[in-house]
């Protein structure tokens, strides 16, 4: 699988490293220019067939167990990767580039740049466009619809061959809800297959006027309890879950995913009310029900943003003890009638 990043020097994918000129600001603001912080290409867990993924900045959640921390901005903003870095004795680049105080934004552990005072960094980029070892990486860049297509469509062979497409996903999609919908007319008026990948975290008016540009939708379920949700997420669900009622109305094919984690929504009493939820509320409208083991990949991504992760210490059992358990809980939503599968490997029509 390639994976397609925009993390690094801020020049790269689509030639703007800011938001900071009237002209990219204008663009941002009518949607014809979105902030993008990852293009996966060639991936076939997130809608039908062999997808090429765009992954939007920007989010109002904060899962704990979130695995793109970088996704959360909307701003372009640095990560620092301190094994890379060639140190400061003998590079120093960065501290030159930056307009603040010399060396007053970064921490310098051991001659190596390990952290940027993001209250005093002023967000310019120049530090890492002077990285000669990409330590300092930008994620995200702005580009427009035009050439986020051209990307895109670089892969349309596949499409063609497999009934895939675009999925757009995040951070949140309906965010950037203007550049949403335009990327997604967009791609309709070249006969591309749309997905999109939301927590449905936003209004019913923001979704609705974008919904005839979408063919598939993905959303999950973290848990049920409000209380929880807003514990865990930063939000409650009410809105979220009203969304999904709303959506699986529409007639559109949906996938609903949950996350399991250990100890936080992993109960069999969670599972049966996200089942009876489903059947119940949405009329088992949905084309599957996907259960996701929990892990921890994305935790480097919070060190070089300098986010403290969310459920460091968690006790997780065995792998052997996770995969039974997830198990158990996909066969307790078979009970409710639902075509409930582990993981997101299951193959999925359009």
């Amino acid at each position: 699988m390639e994976i397609f990043s925009t993390a690094g020097k801020s020049e790269a994918y689509g030639g703007f490293a800011s938001s900071d000129d009237a002209a990219t600001r204008k663009a941002l603001e009518n949607g014809q220019m979105g902030v993008v912080f990852n293009v996966q290409r060639y991936t076939v867990h997130d809608g039908p067939g062999t997808r090429t993924q765009v992954f939007l900045k920007g989010c109002p959640l904060r899962c704990q167990w979130c695995d793109n921390p970088e996704s959360w901005s909307t701003q372009l903003e640095v990560g620092v990767f301190s094994q890379r870095c060639i140190g400061v004795d003998k590079c120093g680049l960065c501290l030159e580039a930056c307009p603040v105080a010399r060396q007053a934004a970064f921490q310098i552990t051991d001659n190596l740049v390990t952290a940027i005072d993001r209250t005093i960094c002023t967000g310019c980029l120049a530090c890492a466009d002077a990285c000669p070892a990409n330590a300092l990486t930008v994620w995200g860049n702005c580009i427009t619809v035009s050439d986020q297509l051209k990307e895109v469509c670089k892969d349309r062979a596949f499409f063609d061959e497999t009934g895939g497409g675009i999925t757009l996903s995040g951070g949140e999609p309906f965010v950037q809800s203007k550049f949403t919908e335009e990327l997604l007319k967009a791609s309709k008026r070249l006969g591309l297959h749309t997905c999109v990948e939301s927590a449905l975290p936003v209004s019913w008016d923001t979704i609705e006027p974008v919904l005839p540009f979408i063919d598939f939708l993905i959303t999950d379920i973290k848990h049920m309890d409000p209380d929880q949700h807003l514990a865990f997420t930063g939000v409650s669900n009410e809105r979220i879950l009203d969304n999904i009622r709303r959506l699986t109305a529409t007639g559109k094919p949906v996938v609903i995913r949950v996350p399991v984690v250990p100890g936080l929504n992993d109960s069999d009493e969670n599972m049966r009310q996200v089942s009876r939820f489903i059947a119940e509320d949405c009329g088992g409208r949905i084309q599957q029900l996907q259960l996701l083991s929990y892990h921890e990949l994305g935790k480097i991504k919070y060190a070089s943003l300098g986010i403290p992760y969310g459920l460091e210490g968690l006790a997780k059992p065995s792998n052997e003890a996770c995969k039974e358990r997830i198990h158990a809980l996909a066969e307790l939503a078979c009970t409710f009638g639902l075509p409930a599968v582990v993981g997101s490997n299951s193959k999925l029509n359009r």
